[in-house]
Parts: structure tokens; sequence; C-alpha cells
């Protein structure tokens, strides 16, 4: 049985950018601004970016519960060897497909004001 590496990267969404009046911090409207409230907060020192990569499942804990929640049956059939069929050829969710290779999917957040896609990244791990 093949061995994969699961990955997770951001590849859509805002995380706004922070802003103080003086000493206070001003709150944006988030869903007029479509930023995510998640990426916002990052690791409590920066904002999470789009192209930043966190492994599966080492880093669930760094990951919004929402977007793991929508990502999981993905997961789970990529775990197992599964490809989906769609390619969204000439789109720039593009997949790839290789059984031998990496494969890829694309997950959007159930958040619709917060616009967060994440590339989901299946690599075959060498024994």
């Amino acid at each position: 049985m093949k061995r994969y590496r699961i990955e997770m990267e951001i590849f859509e969404g805002k995380a706004g950018e922070r802003k103080k009046e003086g000493d206070e911090i001003v709150l944006p409207d988030f869903s007029k601004e479509g930023i995510c409230a998640w990426m916002r907060h990052g690791d409590g020192q920066q904002s999470y970016q789009v192209g930043q990569r966190f492994r599966w499942p080492e880093d669930n804990g760094k990951m919004c519960q929402w977007l793991l929640a929508s990502a999981d049956g993905f997961i789970k059939g990529l775990r197992f060897g599964a490809t989906l069929p769609w390619t969204y050829k000439g789109t720039p969710y593009e997949k790839a497909i290789d059984p031998d290779g990496v494969t890829t999917e694309f997950v959007r957040c159930p958040d619709p004001a917060s616009c967060v896609v994440v590339k989901l990244i299946r690599t075959v791990v060498d024994d």
C-alpha cells in the first residue's frame, strides 16, 4: 500500500491589513471586505497568507476547523489513493492527477463571505 503526505496550501483568501488608530486596533468589516477571521488571526503574531502550507494531520491545530471539516471527505479519499475525475482544465483550479507522484484537489471554505480556497496536495512518499 502506498504512503502519502497530505498538505493544505492557502490558494485564495484575504487576511486584511492590521490597522491601528493610536493605541486602538481598528477591526475591518469582515464580510463586506471578504476577510477570513482565521487567516487574519494566523499564529497570533502574523496573519496567514496565500501560499502558506500546513501538513495534515500535524498542523490541524493551526487550521480553521470549518475548513478542515469541508476538506475531510477529500482528504479521506486522497489518503487511500482515490483521485477525483474532474480536472477544471484551463482554470486557475486545474488539478494535477498522478497516482505515482503528486495529486491535487481544491476545497472552498463553507463561509461564503471569506472566499478561502485551499489546495490539497497529496504526494507519494517513498518507503
